[in-house]
């Protein structure tokens, strides 16, 4: 069973993973290397310990604690003797930095990446993310992957973390059931992807580009969809190693959509 320690200050020194959440340019560095992520509400927390992830501990309120315990009994196995810090909702708000309104959050070990050759080994459909720096879009990918269809997920080096709090929260925790990894260089990835028979369509606004309706007729057996960064889309070098070139058409003077939003529709089209 979990052990239950009560706070009654914010300075207790066993709460450094939860200190300064809101500090995303911080949060963003010191989570993956120290090897954990912040799982907020008891929903993401359970999608962790569904996905075998193991909790270091949990930060609660009383309101939370008994269905928090809950949680833990049917998942007794990565919960034994995890601790659970229990205070009251000003206490919480001190450590991290906001209102913590959905009640609990927990620090969980991160599970090592597996390499890009063995992610892909048995896909058809993978989602590439170049560059894409805003948590909220990258957890809103992960969602239409997990959501509509989409085999695994590709991020590159400067990519957004995937387990940010925010990413998990918009992702609805599902970035812990869509298998990801992060690649290394972009040349290796290409190599990665076109060594294991796939074909790598960009999605892009270029004169040549194919009209997405078009494209999904007759896709490649094995393909990778690659989603550029906000506002700039793609590099040129993720452009010159497209195969394809894939466009949404738009109407009413639009000319793109917000690639999280771009990302469901193509996905749609090539479920």
């Amino acid at each position: 069973m979990p052990i239950i320690h009560s706070l009654e200050q914010a300075t207790d020194e066993r709460l450094a993973d939860y200190r300064d959440l809101t500090d995303v340019a911080l949060r963003s560095k010191s989570e993956p290397a120290e090897g954990i992520y912040i799982a907020e509400s008891l929903k993401v927390l359970e999608r962790s310990l569904m996905a075998g992830h193991r909790p270091l501990s949990a930060l609660t309120t009383q309101q939370w604690l008994g269905r928090l315990e809950e949680l833990c009994e049917r998942y007794s196995e990565l919960c034994t003797d995890l601790p659970i810090y229990l205070g009251r909702d000003s206490v919480l708000e001190s450590i991290t930095g906001f209102h913590v309104h959905r009640g609990t959050l927990a620090s969980i070990a991160r599970p090592a990446l597996p390499t890009v050759s063995d992610l892909i080994q048995d896909c058809r459909r993978v989602v590439i993310l170049e560059n894409i720096v805003d948590h909220t879009n990258v957890g809103a990918i992960f969602r239409s992957v997990a959501g509509i269809g989409a085999d695994a997920v590709i991020v590159s080096e400067s990519c957004a973390d995937p387990l940010y709090r925010r990413s998990v929260r918009v992702s609805m925790g599902t970035v812990m059931q869509v298998p990801w990894t992060r690649a290394g260089s972009w040349s290796e990835l290409v190599s990665d992807l076109t060594g294991s028979g796939f074909e790598l369509a960009a999605l892009a606004l270029t004169p040549e580009a194919t009209p997405l309706d078009d494209f999904a007729k007759n896709p490649p057996k094995r393909l990778a969809l690659m989603l550029g960064t906000e506002g700039e889309g793609l590099s040129a070098e993720a452009l010159r190693s497209a195969d394809h070139v894939v466009s949404i058409p738009m109407k009413g003077s639009v000319d793109s959509l917000n690639v999280a939003a771009a990302s469901a529709v193509a996905l749609w089209a090539l479920r």
